[in-house]
């Protein structure tokens, strides 16, 4: 059959954002649904945004029931969730009821996530991938009652359940390991007689252990400069020299496999003022603000984007201590407090007055090879954390794929088929 055979579907819509009266603050308004706020799959109870009286109307948003099935056509394609409450939505997303006696919702969304995997052969490409309403109608369906449905959705209710948690417990701990690599020099400077203080003023940070001292940011700099800051479009090329910008900056070190940016040789040979050096440390000046890497040894050429480029006094502090230093609590938070803007906070050259703790430079040499053990013992837990998460949820895809296809009968198998 067609998913149209067994169900009847629902646009939504938006109002105006800008329109205060079209939307609720308390709970008199009627939930309205995004893509993001059923991004875990899970039931959809509650809302960034209400929309008010005024704002069904001028959209002509009617609400649907408990149990409709929400699936995203734009954006994150595939995506599939059921409402727990009385709601409307975007028009990024289908309403999806099912027709009484002829299917189950809770099996339709299974299904659905079933179908995730082809789903890209039918998508048009613009600015992003999406699927028209049309097409999500005629959609393959299974011609099985809706009794077997029922109990199919409720054997994966189970067993879906089963590894939800377990995926649960592996993100929390992949929080944690993240948690404490930023703690690592916290820990490393702690160890040798420095505590965090309880404010961020330079005050504060004293006493300091003998043969320390406290300077601000701008005093063990060579050089402090912006990477470029503009528009992206027209200088990005498929190969050439690597250009790091902020989302590449993570957990203390650049990670340029998140994904590839280049400029070409010329674009790069004429700004130089932008070429990234060993030892340089790199502040994400826009977006995730405050996060902090240190270029390593044999980087090779590279430019970077809306990063702050800190060029040390190397007499005085290392480029891997400073990075260490910056990124501990108290320094990303001595960065955060340097921020301007209200919308959209950024760091500027206000940094410089950023207090940094200077141990001699034996001791920071201790200091940034702890770190470093710790940075990679823990990175390594969580690779093996990430193939674990990985398996899991292939483990999930698999199981919905046989239990709805029925490649076994669910009425027979056993906990252990999860």
């Amino acid at each position: 059959m067609r998913l149209k055979n067994v169900a009847r579907f629902r646009s939504g819509g938006t109002p105006d954002v800008g329109d205060p009266s079209m939307w609720a603050s308390d709970a008199d308004g009627t939930t309205w649904v995004s893509i993001s706020d059923m991004s875990s799959g899970h039931p959809v109870r509650s809302t960034e945004r209400r929309i008010s009286a005024r704002g069904l109307v001028d959209r002509r948003l009617t609400p649907s029931p408990p149990g409709t099935v929400l699936f995203a056509m734009y954006a994150s394609v595939g995506a599939v969730a059921i409402l727990d409450e009385w709601a409307v939505w975007n028009q990024a997303l289908l309403g999806i009821t099912p027709i009484r006696d002829r299917a189950d919702s809770r099996f339709i969304a299974y299904w659905l996530r079933h179908l995730q995997r082809d789903l890209g052969a039918l998508t048009r490409t613009s600015t992003q991938a999406n699927l028209n309403a049309e097409q999500v109608t005629n959609l393959p369906f299974p011609a099985i009652s809706v009794d077997e449905q029922r109990r199919i959705a409720a054997f994966l209710d189970d067993h879906v359940a089963a590894i939800d948690e377990v995926l649960r417990l592996r993100q929390g701990q992949m929080r944690a390991l993240d948690v404490r690599i930023e703690v690592a020099a916290d820990i490393g400077l702690a160890e040798r007689g420095w505590h965090e203080p309880s404010t961020l003023e330079v005050e504060a940070m004293l006493p300091v252990p003998e043969g320390w001292r406290v300077a601000r940011l701008s005093q063990v700099l060579h050089q402090l400069t912006n990477g470029f800051v503009g528009p992206t479009r027209d200088i990005l090329v498929d190969e050439g020299i690597r250009y790091v910008q902020g989302m590449h900056i993570k957990s203390g070190r650049i990670d340029f496999d998140r994904r590839h940016f280049f400029v070409s040789p010329e674009w790069h040979s004429a700004r130089p003022r932008i070429h990234l050096r060993e030892g340089d440390v790199l502040i994400v000046q826009t977006g995730d603000i405050g996060r902090v890497a240190v270029v390593p040894p044999d980087f090779g050429e590279a430019s970077c984007h809306a990063l702050q480029i800190a060029r040390v006094r190397d007499h005085i502090v290392s480029g891997p201590y400073l990075g260490a230093f910056l990124g501990s609590s108290f320094g990303y938070h001595s960065l955060l407090s340097r921020a301007t803007g209200a919308l959209h906070p950024h760091l500027e050259g206000g940094i410089r007055s950023v207090p940094v703790v200077i141990p001699p430079l034996a001791v920071q040499a201790e200091v940034v090879a702890e770190v470093s053990r710790t940075r990679a013992q823990l990175s390594a837990a969580q690779a093996e954390m990430r193939a674990q998460i990985g398996l899991l949820q292939e483990r999930k895809r698999s199981l919905i794929t046989a239990a709805v296809t029925g490649e076994f009968d669910v009425t027979t198998a056993s906990r252990g088929v999860a």
